[in-house]
Order: structure tokens, then sequence, then C-alpha cells
């Protein structure tokens, strides 16, 4: 079939996008940027979601095209992404340009959750193209999905990091339902129903095999790892809530005050239907990590939160030390030093707060910056330009019992290990 796919740069789209096209199928997905994430056999058309709100824009898209499948989606707004556009007009104008087009199916990406129950703003956006869609009448499968998971996923991500943790505090213990789903049994799925369309509307909920806890879903992802048990601090939900509420204000992140409705609603459904096009029980969560990948997923979980610790405490080490330089560490003392270098008169004052101001840049880029190669490089540089210098003309530093200049070792490997590491 000729198959027009929205949505194939994120993570669904893209296991969409290679399971389609391994299938023989015509594959043609949309871009903003087309030839930006070019992959071969693909054919790629320019569409944007935030402006391409009415079906004319889409119609001439359509000729020729025998499928739709529409894998757009943000779980939080940002500049330029917003529900009303991105989950309901974009859709129903794409929808709409299908019903006079002819296109022989429809397959919309929803959310588990887009239901007359619906409370959040991603849900109720959701909600509305589907219902949309099912007015049409069209042939059409609303899939939606509960939490979908696979290695190169950002919720799977998330979650394997979470689970990697020594300690985690988790929102009333974890208690909450949830019902993943293994994107490879997502992508089955819509082969299935290629292969057999509906002559009308149909809804299929796609999860897991049984609801667990939030918590036992961590706990099976550590386990997998081979990171033994989970160790939970339950947080009181009033702190939660509050959590929420500030995270609503940072850009970027997953938890804010409507994902944290959402995750208290809980994120569970029936699979029968699922499971009879499938012809197979959905993969439970103990096989979602095979053993062979289970030591590069829990590198990767652990790396997550052990390199920002690693960055955080180097930029520690040179904030401290330029404020400590800049006037807490007797002056007087810090010119003595100086002079045994050579560095003495009107020069020592210059190379002192220079130095210490030098080190607070160090300090704030590494915080601030988001790429950092080159600053790694110059930390690097200036630490092993001070061993050289110490070395030579303070040498008894080698021998101190506190070990200063032994130190700069591990302080070097640590910021060469970011180096190497660096996105």
């Amino acid at each position: 079939m000729i198959i027009l796919l929205t949505g194939a740069s994120g993570f669904i789209g893209r296991h969409l996008a290679d399971t389609l096209q391994a299938r023989g199928h015509d594959v043609i997905v949309t871009s903003r940027r087309p030839g930006h994430a070019a992959r071969p056999g693909l054919r790629e058309l320019e569409a944007d979601f935030s402006r391409d709100i009415e079906p004319a824009a889409w119609l001439p898209r359509l000729v020729g095209v025998d499928v739709v499948i529409n894998a757009v989606g943000i779980l939080r707004e940002s500049p330029g992404q917003r529900f009303d556009l991105l989950h309901e007009r974009a859709p129903c104008a794409l929808f709409a340009a299908c019903a006079e087009a002819g296109v022989k199916l429809v397959i919309q990406l929803s959310a588990l959750g887009a239901d007359q129950h619906a409370t959040s703003r991603y849900h109720l956006s959701k909600k509305a193209a589907d219902d949309y869609l099912r007015w049409l009448g069209l042939p059409a499968v609303i899939l939606q999905p509960s939490l979908v998971y696979g290695a190169d996923g950002a919720s799977a991500t998330l979650f394997s990091t979470l689970a990697s943790l020594p300690m985690l505090a988790l929102p009333g213990g974890g208690r909450q339902r949830v019902q993943p789903v293994h994107v490879d049994d997502l992508c089955a799925l819509v082969l299935a129903v290629l292969s057999a369309p509906p002559a009308s509307v149909r809804t299929i909920t796609v999860a897991g095999p049984q609801p667990i806890t939030l918590r036992a879903m961590l706990a099976g992802l550590r386990a997998a790892m081979g990171l033994g048990r989970l160790h939970v601090l339950p947080m009181p939900m009033p702190l939660a809530r509050m959590a929420a509420s500030a995270g609503t204000l940072l850009p970027g992140g997953l938890l804010d005050a409507e994902t944290l409705s959402m995750l208290e609603r809980g994120n569970t459904g029936e699979v029968a239907d699922m499971t009879a096009l499938l012809g197979h029980a959905p993969r439970p969560l103990s096989l979602f990590i095979t053993p062979a990948e289970a030591p590069a997923v829990r590198l990767r979980a652990q790396l997550n939160w052990l390199l920002p610790v690693l960055r955080w405490s180097i930029a520690l080490v040179w904030i401290v030390t330029g404020i400590v330089s800049l006037g807490l560490y007797p002056v007087q003392e810090s010119y003595a030093l100086l002079a045994r270098t050579g560095i003495t008169g009107a020069l020592a004052p210059l190379m002192l707060y220079g130095a210490a101001l030098m080190d607070l840049a160090f300090g704030i880029g590494t915080l601030l910056l988001k790429r950092r190669r080159w600053l790694w490089l110059l930390q690097l540089g200036l630490i092993l330009f001070y061993t050289v210098v110490i070395s030579i003309r303070l040498p008894e530093f080698w021998l101190h019992p506190y070990g200063p200049l032994l130190k700069n070792l591990p302080m070097l490997a640590a910021i060469w290990l970011l180096y190497e590491l660096e996105k």
C-alpha cells in the first residue's frame, strides 16, 4: 500500500516507518524540514501541524495514498507546539481531507484516557480529534496506547533511569496503576489492522497484558537490568502536587500538574481486541528488556544520572575555588604562594583575581552551557598548566599529606570522561 505517515520523526513514528517499510509498503513521511532526518527508501513531504490546519493544505499530499497513519503527539506544550493545533485542528483537517480524497483507511494514534472522563488538555485535545474522526464515518481505527516502551524511547529512558537510582521518591509510594506496552506490539497491531481493515470506525486499547502499579513497573525494569531490589521513599501526594506545580514552570520537564493528574487517574484498559488481532497476548513487562540488552540498558540508565552528578560536582569545585581565591583564603598567603612561582608586584593581584574569576566562569559555564566540549578542553588545559607550574616551582605539594596535586589526577580523569561522553 501507499501509506502517508505523520509524526515519523517521533519515537513511535520511527518504529512504524521501519516496520511498514520492512513489510514492503511504500511509506511517505511528513516533516517540517524535509531531508533533515531522511532515511533510505522513505519519501518525504513537507508538512507542519502547527500551520496546516485546513483540509485544502492536505489534499495535494493525499493523491494516490491508500492509508493515512497519524502519529503526531506531544506530552507538554512548548513555543510553537500547542495541543489544540497538533492534536486537534491539524489532525481534523487531515481527516477531512482523507474523506474528500477517498483514502481507504485512517489509523489515529490517540492515547489511553482520551475518553468521556478526560480532564487534562492532553487527553481532551486527543479526544476531540478522535470524536471528529468517528463523526466523519471513514473506515478508521483509533489506537489508544498506554505507556509505550522501547529502548530508544524518551519514556523508556526516563523510567529505566528512575529504576536505576539507588533510592527513588515516588508520589504516593507509586501506587498508581499503569499498563505499559512494548512498541513492537504496537507496530504489530498496526500491521494486523492493515491486513484486516474495518468497514467503519473502531477504537482499540493498546496496552500490556495486565495492569500493574507504577512501583511494580519500575521494580520490574530494575530487576531486568540486573540491579536488584527497588528502594522507594513514599512521597506524600500534597508534596508531589507542589513539586508538579513547580514543574509546570520549568520548560522541558515531564512532570507538571497535568501529567501528575493523568498518572493519578491511572492508565489501564481491556486488551481483548488487541489480543485477538495479534493472535497472542501482548508481551509482559518481564520481556521488555532481554538478557542480551540488559548491560547496555543498565549502563545508559545509570549514566543518565551519574554524569549530571559528576558535572555538578566539578562545577562546584570551580565555583568554590573561585570564591575562596577571591578572599576567603588569606590574600597575603595567596600572594606568597604566587611569589614562589615567580609572580610578584602588580602582576600578582592580576593573576590571583583573574584566575579566581576564570574559575567562577568555568563553574557557571559547566552548569549553564548546553554545548560544553570546548569548555572541558579549556578546563583540562588549565589544570594541566597549574600542575606543571606547581610541579616545577612547588614540587613539595606532590608529597603534601592532603594531596592537593594528586587530586588533580581524578579531576582530569573525570573531565576527560565528560568530554568523551558529551552529547
